[in-house]
C-alpha cells in the first residue's frame, strides 16, 4: 500500500521521486505510515493524499474530522469488525451502508460487513489518521473498551447498594466496607484506573465525590482532565480498596490520611515497579482521594536534560560544587523543584561526601543517600532533623523545604560553618526569594553571607513531535510576548496538531523553564543595603540573568513548546 500510494501521488506530480525517498528513509528509521511521513515532511497535505486514493479507486473520499456519525449508525457493527478491517460506517440509506475505508478493494471485508449487518455495502475513501481517530472516538481505544465493560458490570453488582453513603451518625459496617471493596467489579475496576493513568502518562489520579456525581480525573503534563463518573454508590467501595491497598483505616473517614502502594504491573510485555502515594481527606460527600504516581522511570536525573539554558546551568553546577554555601530551588507545588535537586544530589554524589536528606515524603530512594521521612506526628520535623543532621558528619545536606524561621535559621548556619545546603521555597521568581527570606526573621547579612544561587523554575508542556507543525502567528503577538523586532519577523513559530499519541492536546511531555540567579557580590552589597525585589531582579538582569520569560522564548524559538504555555507560566 506504501509503495502504491508513493507511486500514485508521483503519477499525479504532487510529490517528487527525491521527496519519496526521504519520506520512505524515515518510515523505515521510525516506522509509521508512508502518508503520514509525507504530511509531516511538509510535501502534501491530507486532502492531496485523500484525492489520490479516490481517483484511483473510482470511489469518492470523505474527511472524518469534519463529519458527525450518528450513534445509531454506530451500533450496528461490533468494535472488533470495526478494529480488525479498519473501517467505519457512516451513513444509511433505505438498504445501503456507506462505510469509510483506507482501501476499499478489501472484499473479505465488505462481505462481513453485509454478513453481519444485511445492507449492501457503499464504501468511500479515509485517511489512514482520520479513520484510527474515528474509530477511537466512536468505538473507544482498546482500554476504554475494557474499561466500559468493568463499569457495566459495577452497575450491575446488587451488593453495592448496601454501601450508600453512610452518615456521620450512622455506625461504619467496617465488615461491609471490606467485602465490598474486595468485590470483582470493583477490584478490577481499580486495577483499571490505576493501569490506564500510567498508560496515559498521569501525574496524579484524583478521585472525587460530589452530591450528585463521583467523578475519576488525571493529571496529564500539569492538565487535568475528566475520565470517567462511577456510580455514585459503589465510592465507599472505590475508597475502602485503595485504603486496604495502601493499608489506611477504612474505619476512619473523618481525619485526613497519608499512605502509599506499592505495585508490580506487567505493561508492553515488561515488569515495572510502581509507587503511588496516596493521601484522603473528608469532603462535603465523602472522602477525596488523590494518588500521586511515582515512577522511577520518568525520573530525570541527567540535568543537561532537564531545560537549563547553557549559562544556566553553568552557574547552578558551579553552585553545587561549592563546598559550603546554600542553593536554594524555588516555585509553586508541582513545579518539578524535587527531581530538580534530586539531579544536583546524583550529580555530586561520590563515595567522598556524606548525603543526608530530610523529606517530606520521601519521593525516590537514591542509592547513596541517607534520606529522612518528616514524622510530624511525633516531632520529627525539619528543624528537628537538621539539628540532627548537623551531629551526623554530613558534607551536603538537603532540606524538603524551608517553611519557617527555625528551618531557616538553622539551615543558614550550617551553610555557614562548612556544609553545602540544598533547599526550596515558594516564591514567584529567583529575586523575590531573599524577601522572603527577610520576611521570615532572617539578618540580612546572614542571608547575604550564606545564599551562593537561587534557581527559579515553571514547568511548560512539550509540542508533541509526532503532529509538530508550523503555525502562523501574527508578528504583533510575538512582539507582545518580549521577542525583539528582528526575532519577530524570522523565527519559526510550531503547535501540535492533536494525534492519538498525545490524547488530541497537541502536546506530550514537559520541560522547565529556569531562572538562575547567582549572588554575586554586587547582590551582596544590594541585600545588605535592604534592596528591594525589584532592584534584586535589574541587577541580576544586568549581570546576565535569563528571566523565566526569556528562557520560556528560547524554547518557543527552538520549537520545544507553545506561546500559550509560556505566557501561563512566566511574566515579562
Amino acid at each position: 500500500m506504501a509503495a502504491q500510494l508513493g507511486e500514485l501521488l508521483l503519477k499525479a506530480n504532487i510529490i517528487t521521486q527525491a521527496q519519496l525517498d526521504k519520506a520512505l528513509e524515515e518510515q523505515k528509521a521510525t516506522g509509521g505510515r508512508l502518508g503520514e511521513h509525507l504530511i509531516k515532511l511538509g510535501y502534501c497535505t491530507e486532502d492531496d493524499i485523500l484525492d489520490c486514493l479516490s481517483q484511483q479507486y473510482g470511489v469518492p473520499s470523505i474527511n472524518l474530522r469534519n463529519f458527525e456519525i450518528d450513534e445509531s449508525i454506530i451500533r450496528l457493527i461490533p468494535a472488533d469488525v470495526v478494529r480488525k478491517y479498519q473501517f467505519i460506517p457512516v451513513s444509511k440509506t433505505g438498504a445501503t451502508l456507506t462505510v469509510a475505508m483506507n482501501d476499499p478493494t478489501n472484499v473479505f471485508a465488505m462481505d462481513d460487513i453485509t454478513f453481519i449487518t444485511g445492507y449492501r455495502v457503499e464504501p468511500v475513501v479515509a485517511s489512514e489518521g482520520a479513520l484510527r481517530e474515528a474509530i477511537d472516538r466512536y468505538y473507544g481505544t482498546t482500554h476504554s473498551i475494557e474499561l466500559k465493560k468493568v463499569m457495566d458490570d459495577l452497575s450491575n453488582v446488587e451488593e453495592a447498594a448496601a454501601l450508600e453513603v453512610l452518615e456521620e451518625e450512622e455506625e461504619l459496617d467496617v465488615a461491609t466496607l471490606e467485602a465490598g471493596a474486595e468485590e470483582a467489579p470493583v477490584v478490577r475496576l481499580v486495577n483499571l484506573i490505576l493501569t490506564d493513568a500510567i498508560k496515559r502518562g498521569a501525574s496524579d489520579i484524583h478521585l472525587e465525590p460530589y452530591e450528585r456525581s463521583y467523578r475519576v480525573r488525571f493529571r496529564i503534563d500539569g492538565i487535568l482532565y475528566e475520565i470517567m463518573n462511577p456510580p455514585m454508590k459503589l465510592k465507599e467501595a472505590i475508597t475502602s480498596r485503595i485504603k486496604i491497598l495502601s493499608k489506611l483505616d477504612i474505619a476512619e473517614k473523618r481525619l485526613p490520611q497519608d499512605g502509599r502502594i506499592k505495585l508490580k504491573m506487567k505493561l508492553a510485555g515488561k515488569r515495572k515497579e510502581l509507587d503511588f502515594r496516596v493521601s484522603t481527606i473528608p469532603t462535603l460527600h465523602g472522602e477525596k482521594v488523590v494518588l500521586r504516581l511515582l515512577d522511577k522511570e520518568n525520573l530525570q536525573l541527567d540535568m543537561t536534560k532537564l531545560g537549563f539554558e547553557k549559562p544556566s546551568l553553568k552557574k547552578f553546577e558551579e553552585a553545587i560544587f561549592r563546598p559550603y554555601g546554600m542553593v536554594l530551588v524555588t516555585g509553586p507545588t508541582g513545579s518539578g523543584k524535587t527531581n530538580t535537586l534530586y539531579s544536583a544530589i546524583s550529580r555530586i554524589n561520590t563515595t567522598e561526601v556524606n548525603i543526608m536528606t530530610a523529606e517530606d515524603p520521601v519521593e525516590f530512594q537514591l542509592p547513596g543517600v541517607n534520606q529522612v521521612q518528616m514524622k510530624e506526628s511525633i516531632g520529627l520535623n525539619f528543624a528537628a532533623a537538621l539539628r540532627s543532621f548537623l551531629r551526623q558528619d554530613p558534607n551536603i545536606v538537603l532540606v524538603g523545604e524551608i517553611r519557617d524561621f527555625e528551618t531557616a535559621e538553622i539551615a543558614i548556619k550550617a551553610a555557614l560553618t562548612g556544609h553545602l545546603v540544598l533547599s526550596t521555597l515558594h516564591t514567584n521568581d529567583a529575586p523575590s526569594t531573599i524577601n522572603r527570606l527577610m520576611n521570615m526573621g532572617i539578618e540580612p547579612f546572614l542571608v547575604a553571607t550564606s545564599v551562593n544561587l537561587i534557581c527559579a523554575q515553571r514547568l511548560v508542556r512539550r509540542i508533541c513531535p509526532k503532529c509538530k507543525e508550523p503555525d502562523d502567528v501574527p508578528v504583533q503577538a510575538l512582539l507582545n510576548v518580549g521577542f525583539s523586532e528582528a526575532e519577530a519577523t524570522e523565527i519559526q513559530i510550531y503547535r501540535g496538531r492533536g494525534c492519538d499519541v498525545c490524547n488530541n492536546t497537541g502536546y506530550k511531555g514537559r520541560v522547565g523553564l529556569f531562572e538562575v540567579m547567582k549572588v554575586t557580590d554586587d547582590i551582596r552589597e544590594l541585600i545588605l543595603s535592604g534592596a528591594s525585589a525589584v532592584e534584586l531582579r535589574r541587577k541580576a538582569i544586568e549581570e546576565g540573568m535569563i528571566t523565566l520569560r526569556q528562557s520560556g522564548l528560547q524554547k518557543i524559538k527552538e520549537g520545544m513548546t507553545t506561546i500559550e504555555e509560556v505566557v501561563r507560566e512566566s511574566v515579562l
